[in-house]
């Protein structure tokens, strides 16, 4: 989510932090369809460090450029196979599908927040032996009622 705090107004997708080189060198580069919102943490406040680029982006994005005090210094929608460089130095530049400024209504001065969406680690199948009468190791998928752990060995042999 993201907020301007100035206004009140709230833009509920999702957002992941760009901090590492890495995430910072790709981007949103050959994302097709841009559905959520990215935040760059940039290693110094400079123009020159905030500037972005638009090639190989496969559609047009919103920019908003804030402050080391999330302040907003510029903001645009920016156009594929171009080049930005912000009006004034900028630490953060959150970049999002068309529309998040509007969203948003966003306007130079504003505070800016946001929370990272947490990304759910995708579940691992585990055999699970429960105590009592209750087991997931009859090995057809289902639930099966013994009344002792011997009884599940022998119908198992």
């Amino acid at each position: 989510m993201i907020i301007n705090e100035t206004k009140g107004r709230a833009w509920h997708g999702r957002v992941e932090l760009a901090d590492t080189f890495l995430k910072r060198f790709k981007g949103l580069m050959l994302v097709g369809n841009v559905n959520y919102a990215l935040v760059f943490v940039l290693p110094v406040e400079s123009r020159l460090n905030a500037s972005i680029h638009m090639f190989f982006m496969l559609s047009d994005i919103d920019v908003i450029w804030l402050d080391s005090t999330r302040r907003v210094v510029d903001f645009t929608t920016a156009r594929k196979w171009r080049v930005y460089t912000p009006k004034k130095s900028a630490r953060y530049i959150i970049e999002g599908p068309v529309g998040l400024i509007r969203a948003l209504d966003v306007g130079e001065g504003d505070l800016i927040s946001w929370q990272v969406t947490e990304r759910k680690e995708k579940s691992v199948p585990v055999k699970v032996s429960l105590p009592g009468k209750v087991s997931f190791e009859n090995g057809k998928g289902s639930v099966a009622l013994v009344e002792s752990v011997s009884e599940l060995k022998t119908e198992g042999t």
